[in-house]
């Protein structure tokens, strides 16, 4: 009978650590996914509508007027003329250059007017206004 005893203290002396390893690398991988998957940016309010597109395609660029009337490309704050420089920059590149304009609701219309010009005069086609949808 201590025979026996000794074979199953042998029999579990050993600890798989394989689940523990898959169990890391799932949580590894959902936070890369996480962490990539966030949107970086400027935080405005939106104005709210009844109907909300996905506008999100590669190499979009976005547009962000805050209430005050600051000008922000890709999260960088840029003026009308470094924001019409560095857009035609872009449009040389990828010609079906895709924009998104977000602005605060407060904005004034004249800044969002003058962004909207800009884009105009770059023959920038693909261009889509961010909203939030009413609940």
């Amino acid at each position: 009978m201590s025979g026996d005893v000794k074979e199953d203290l042998q029999a579990f002396d050993d600890i798989n650590v394989t689940p523990m390893l898959d169990l890391a690398y799932v949580l590894l991988v959902v936070f890369i996914i996480m962490t990539t998957a966030s949107v970086q940016g400027v935080k405005v309010k939106p104005p709210l509508t009844q109907v909300s597109n996905n506008l999100a395609k590669p190499q979009t660029r976005g547009i962000t007027i805050t209430a005050e009337g600051q000008v922000y490309l890709d999260a960088y704050p840029v003026t009308l003329d470094q924001l019409q420089t560095n857009l035609a920059q872009y449009k040389a590149a990828n010609p079906n250059l895709p924009v998104v304009l977000k602005a605060d609701a407060a904005t004034q219309y004249e800044k969002v007017m003058a962004v909207l010009d800009i884009a105009k005069k770059l023959d920038i086609t693909e261009i889509g206004l961010a909203t939030k949808r009413m609940q």
